[in-house]
């Protein structure tokens, strides 16, 4: 009676814990998590708020795809940032929604899993300017807007390492 009791408890934990697993970096469920973890960053919502969030082509909205170069089969990701009351609110994160990018006001970004590490952990070297000008970080789109907004843009480097994620794999 007893094993039978383990056995089911033991299942439970099981499956609480596979509910429970961290999505596999920048898969279409990871990058819905960033998106919310993106809204709770004040340095983003805020400091990405006015004339960057603004820059926008008219649509109301900027896009950003990310990739692992380690995965080159795997899908890019999006992460579709608004402008809500002037502040930069992320609306939609997820597989690709949007085929063409505006490269005036939109981004794409990609990096080694080694790199996006170094950039998540906030390393010496691997902040957004030393990742870019260092080639760890890949990038596409209005470059001088990006250099004028380092200081938030460092938190989306970080956001890549604060949301949980399984790297064993490609998405």
């Amino acid at each position: 009676m007893i094993s039978k009791r383990i056995a089911v408890l033991l299942s439970l934990i099981a499956a609480s814990a596979a509910a429970q697993a961290a999505p596999t970096f920048m898969s279409p469920e990871w990058a819905a998590t960033a998106c919310q973890a993106w809204n709770q960053d004040k340095k983003l919502t805020e400091g990405l708020g006015g004339d960057w969030i603004e820059n926008d082509a008219g649509r109301g909205y900027k896009v950003i795809q990310i990739y692992r170069t380690e995965c080159p089969d795997s899908k890019k990701v999006e992460l579709t940032i608004s402008n809500d009351n002037g502040m930069a609110k992320c609306s939609y994160g997820g597989a690709v929604s949007h085929s063409d990018l505006n490269s005036d006001v939109d981004y794409l970004m990609y990096a080694t899993d080694e790199d996006w590490v170094c950039m998540g952990e906030g390393s010496w070297g691997c902040g957004p300017m030393g990742a870019m000008a260092t080639g760890k970080l890949k990038f596409e789109g209005p470059k001088m807007e990006a250099m004028s907004v380092m200081g938030p843009f460092e938190g989306f480097l970080l956001l890549t390492g604060k949301v949980p994620s399984d790297r064993k794999a490609c998405p």
